[in-house]
């Protein structure tokens, strides 16, 4: 097998998730999804990013302010996940997303979070290219340090569904089966600042 037919294959199984719910509450109430970047709302550009590392199919979880987002962003050929409790945290985006790709022939969830710019497609497609199969639990590493993008194989999804609440997400579940996770080491490709305050507004373009 060529390294572009198991890019390919790889992709197939593997589906983007982007969380995208936020309401921005330390940024005026502005969501992060709609946030200016290169000219363009945040969650388009993080759309473009999956694309760019191979995933084959993109699911977006929205909330704070989604018809505006629908409206505003291009967001052709994503499954639009409609999230009523963003308010609740990321956790509850981590549920919904995972609800609809239960639906789905996906094997594994690629998660990335709308609001960090600074991971590119190098780095998702490092994380991606670590897929295994269902059992896989992948994640980006920063000199070590555990962040995002992460790949959640689909026998993983009941339980970090489970355990996802508040803004916590995966990160219980994940630190519980620490020995089990692959880390992806990234620091030399991407930066993974968040965009959660007005003094972080100086990382976007």
């Amino acid at each position: 097998m060529t390294d572009i037919q198991d890019h390919r294959e790889r992709g197939a199984d593997v589906a983007g998730l982007l969380l995208a719910a936020g309401g921005g509450r330390r940024l005026g109430g502005r969501p992060k999804a709609l946030l200016e970047h290169r000219g363009r709302p945040l969650v388009e550009h993080a759309v473009g990013v999956l694309r760019a590392a191979g995933a084959g199919r993109i699911h977006v979880v929205l909330g704070a302010r989604a018809r505006e987002v629908r409206e505003r962003a291009a967001l052709d050929g994503c499954v639009l996940v409609d999230n009523p409790d963003w308010a609740e945290g990321m956790g509850s985006s981590l549920r919904a997303g995972l609800a609809s790709l239960a639906r789905t022939d996906a094997r594994a969830a690629l998660v990335c979070l709308v609001d960090q710019p600074g991971i590119t497609p190098a780095a998702v497609a490092r994380v991606l290219r670590a897929y295994e199969g269902e059992d896989s639990l992948v994640s980006a590493a920063y000199d070590g340090v555990r962040g995002h993008p992460v790949l959640f194989g689909a026998a993983h999804w009941a339980g970090i569904s489970a355990a996802a609440t508040g803004d916590q997400g995966a990160r219980a579940y994940l630190k519980a089966r620490a020995d089990a996770v692959r880390l992806v080491e990234c620091a030399d490709v991407a930066e993974p600042y968040d965009i959660d305050t007005e003094a972080d507004l100086s990382h976007l373009e």
